[in-house]
């Protein structure tokens, strides 16, 4: 049996330390004992970004991503990206964009330098914040897997993103049309309940964790204004 090998950690602010391991030809990013990610089991959350675009009728975009991770779903909207459109990135652990640029350059290729993206060091609802108050344009598509669901808070104060507040907030700063799309790695009825009383047309899929139907099945939320 191969070893797991410790190759760098990193503090999430207000959070705990994650670790990133090497599997043989696999990587994994943990918090304590729990895999967050990992190489061999990334569809669901490229799905995430895949089955977000495709519900996009904007001619360019403008799409946010909380959490960049091992930077699976981003790279899915990049390749997703329609016209002009633009992809902003926020990512409050600065470690993992050096991991992007190391460790996983093989995955990174060159998407860190592609001019329609950018990785932002902040807190996503942060940014939510600014297209809310006008201080940046409004979004068409917000994508949320900075935690393992609403009910697997990652990094402390996550819990507002969630929020009766924190989803009414999100709503405000999307386009008329536009997606919130929310990965989980469990259901959460009571979160379904929650996005249709912040005023959302809620649709819910279930997605396997690999792309040959095997994995554990995840869970994702897609919100239209």
């Amino acid at each position: 049996m191969l070893p797991r090998e410790t190759l760098a950690t990193a503090r999430i602010p207000g959070g705990d330390t994650l670790t990133l391991v090497g599997h043989g030809r696999d990587f994994i990013i943990m918090l304590g004992r729990d895999e967050l990610m990992g190489t061999r089991m990334q569809f669901s959350e490229e799905q995430l970004a895949v089955l977000t675009m495709g519900r996009l009728g904007a001619a360019a975009p403008r799409v946010l991503i909380g959490g960049y991770g091992m930077g699976f779903t981003y790279r899915a909207a990049l390749a997703e990206l329609a016209g002009e459109g633009r992809v902003v990135v926020a990512e409050v652990v600065p470690e993992i964009l050096d991991w992007a640029r190391g460790p996983l350059a093989h995955l990174t290729g060159e998407t860190l330098d592609d001019p329609r993206g950018e990785i932002v060091l902040a807190d996503v609802a942060a940014l939510i914040d600014d297209a809310v108050d006008g201080t940046t344009a409004r979004y068409d598509a917000i994508l949320l897997d900075v935690d393992n669901g609403p009910d697997g808070i990652v990094r402390d104060g996550n819990e507002r993103l969630y929020s009766r507040t924190g989803l009414g907030k999100a709503r405000d700063a999307l386009n008329p049309g536009g997606v919130l799309a929310v990965w989980s790695a469990a259901p959460d009825h009571k979160f379904t309940r929650r996005l249709k009383d912040a005023g959302f047309a809620v649709d819910v899929e279930t997605v396997r964790a690999r792309p040959n139907n095997k994995g554990p099945r995840h869970t994702i939320w897609f919100a239209r204004v």
